[in-house]
């Protein structure tokens, strides 16, 4: 009896002290790094096809983490979209076997996203995204094009939007996905009877220092 009660402290001891030597997976309170990715967006409205277009961003970044569970995450960002106009099949067909006048539109925006960072589970790595952000219009392009021309006023200036999405973060590597949603109305056109959202798919990979 005193060997069996022997043994079960002797395993309890090295159970306390196989624990107490397993590292905390901290964070430091202050980060920074940089990103870059695909930007994978479209216009939602009758005036623009569905389809969604590949383009880029890339940008950098600061984290405060208040806790081992929240932390802030602002983001600046310059991040490139495009889209077609087209409100018929019939628009497409012309444009692409009759020259048609089909547009195709770039836009570049200047975006600073303020983003909640929510870590899942124990682990430091995995982190929830949700948040604002503010795009504001750099430049336009259509059909080649600069924004000088009339086109330029068909487009507002600002665009707040809604981020949600996954980040992970290793010891130096960042990479991770995000769903941004337009909440205004960008048309500013003549025809206000339909409202232009901007909608994009984002994934990017950096470095965190």
């Amino acid at each position: 009896m005193k060997n069996i009660l022997t043994i079960a402290l002797s395993m309890y001891s090295f159970s306390i002290f196989a624990q107490s030597k397993i590292p905390i997976d901290r964070e430091n309170f202050f980060r920074f790094g940089v990103k870059a990715g695909a930007n994978i967006n479209k216009i939602s409205g009758e005036s623009y096809s569905n389809g969604y277009n590949f383009n880029y961003q890339f940008g950098g970044f600061v984290q405060f983490n208040f806790s081992q569970r929240f932390g802030l995450q602002p983001e600046v960002n310059f991040v490139q979209s495009s889209s077609t106009f087209s409100n018929d099949q019939t628009d497409v067909y012309a444009d692409l076997f009759q020259g048609g006048s089909q547009k195709n539109a770039t836009f570049n925006y200047l975006e600073i996203p303020i983003l909640l960072n929510i870590n899942v589970g124990v682990s430091k790595h995995v982190k929830l995204q949700i948040g604002p952000s503010y795009g504001g219009l750099l430049s336009k392009t259509v059909d080649n094009l600069k924004s000088s021309n009339s086109d330029s006023l068909n487009f507002k200036n600002a665009d707040w939007s809604a981020i949600g999405g996954l980040w992970i973060q290793l010891p130096l590597i960042n990479f991770g996905a995000r769903y941004k949603y337009g909440f205004n109305d960008i048309n500013n056109s003549a025809v206000k009877s339909e409202a232009w959202h901007n909608q994009s798919f984002q994934i990017f990979a950096g470095v965190t220092f």
